[in-house]
């Protein structure tokens, strides 16, 4: 089943070109069928490419979606045109009285900042909060997977002695857990932060159910509240070349970054990336929608009409 997205988004020309069927809303309106209402807080600096990620890989999923995006009142982004921003993104104010299926909140390039001193941190609790009594599940990424488990369960972070970059082996704890079915013995993820959260302090809390993990890249996905809450270190939605973009980047800008771990062919910048995370990352998103948002989600009609309204 397509995704639905806003006419116009960027994503959607770019996606054309891979063969991913995006349809827009209006002609998604013309069909009788009731989405699911998905929207995304994209705390990425660069805006478009997450976007771009965050279609594709939800595209898969043989559920119609309908993607909404939010961004925070008091933060404006500095790599993505204030035209695009107006045109589609919405102020938690605007959308603070709907009722969402799914949400995800990305990660943010703050990490290194203690939670208080990031600038929209009240904001971004108040969001956390907020997503308890107006989302039926969400997935937080990456620094927001930092953000909620401290919010919330009083996880800390910890600075590593070097970035965690590049493409790690995975396994899966518990393989009755549907958000993680049909995964294999072993999978990859790729992982990019100076940050992390660590073992023993989650399974410590028995709210907390630590899913799966890394024996390099250590704890990568976490579920509290029965799958209403699902936190994610690594970043799974990446494209093939996010982890080569940021490397660049890094060089670029003259910090000390090592070549990202098992990603390009024989360690060789000059070699292309060897992808072996798509599969997996693919069904991570199916699944979530399908066991967790799909089939859990409460189908009341003041809801429906106020996400109809979006």
């Amino acid at each position: 089943m397509p995704l639905n997205v806003q006419k116009n988004l960027p994503a959607i020309e770019l996606l054309k070109k891979e063969r991913i069927f995006v349809m827009d809303s209006l002609r998604a309106s013309m069909q009788d069928i009731r989405p699911l209402h998905v929207i995304v807080l994209n705390l990425m600096p660069l805006k478009i490419t997450t976007e771009t990620d965050i279609v594709r890989i939800l595209s898969n999923s043989p559920l119609q979606v309908k993607l909404s995006f939010m961004k925070l009142n008091g933060h404006t982004p500095k790599h993505t045109p204030v035209e695009h921003m107006d045109e589609f993104y919405k102020d938690f104010a605007e959308v603070k009285d709907l009722y969402f299926d799914g949400m995800i909140i990305t990660g943010a390039p703050v990490e290194q900042m203690s939670f208080e001193e990031v600038d929209y941190w009240k904001e971004i609790t108040e969001i956390f909060d907020w997503t308890r009594t107006h989302v039926t599940s969400t997935f937080y990424i990456c620094w927001a997977a930092q953000a909620g488990l401290y919010h919330f369960y009083d996880i800390p972070k910890y600075d590593l002695p070097q970035k965690m970059f590049g493409i790690f082996k995975h396994k899966v704890n518990d393989i009755y857990e549907p958000i993680v079915r049909g995964f294999d013995d072993e999978f990859f993820v790729p992982h990019s932060r100076h940050t992390e959260i660590r073992k023993e302090d989650v399974e410590k809390n028995p709210k907390l159910k630590l899913i799966s993990e890394s024996d390099v890249a250590g704890v990568y996905l976490v579920m509290a509240r029965g799958g209403r809450e699902f936190f994610i270190t690594g970043h799974s939605e990446y494209s093939p070349c996010t982890l080569h973009t940021e490397y660049l980047r890094d060089l670029k800008r003259g910090l000390p970054v090592q070549i990202p771990s098992n990603y390009y062919k024989n360690d060789d910048p000059a070699e292309a990336p060897l992808v072996r995370w798509r599969g997996h990352a693919n069904l991570l998103y199916t699944n979530w929608l399908n066991y967790y948002v799909y089939q859990e989600t409460p189908y009341r009609i003041e809801d429906i009409q106020f996400l109809g309204d979006l």
